[in-house]
């Protein structure tokens, strides 16, 4: 009877962090899918990078952070860099 208590709350603490989790990696599918869609917009040459001036206009706050998302000074960057970048973001936006 004790080994079904600690199964059961095992159980029940596993569904509530996975419950806990789903809204964020929900929202972080989401919005990789929507960098993807305007990335590939945004790319006219269709090479998988995204110079500067193919972001001007189309993807605003690529444009606007290039220099920090270009770490490497290649003069264009590509949807991981992107999303790189936007991790080390996030922690100030919440604080903001």
């Amino acid at each position: 009877m004790k080994t079904c208590h600690v199964l059961l709350l095992a159980l029940a603490t596993a569904s509530f962090a996975a419950c806990a989790q789903t809204p964020d990696a929900g929202r972080a599918a989401q919005m990789r899918t929507e960098l993807h869609k305007r990335f590939g917009a945004a790319d006219i040459d269709a090479d998988g990078r995204l110079t500067r001036d193919e972001a001007r206009g189309r993807m605003p706050w690529v444009y606007r952070n290039f220099d920090a998302i270009d770490r490497a000074r290649a003069g264009s960057v590509t949807t991981e860099q992107i999303e790189a970048y936007a991790m080390t973001q996030q922690p100030r936006a919440r604080q903001k």
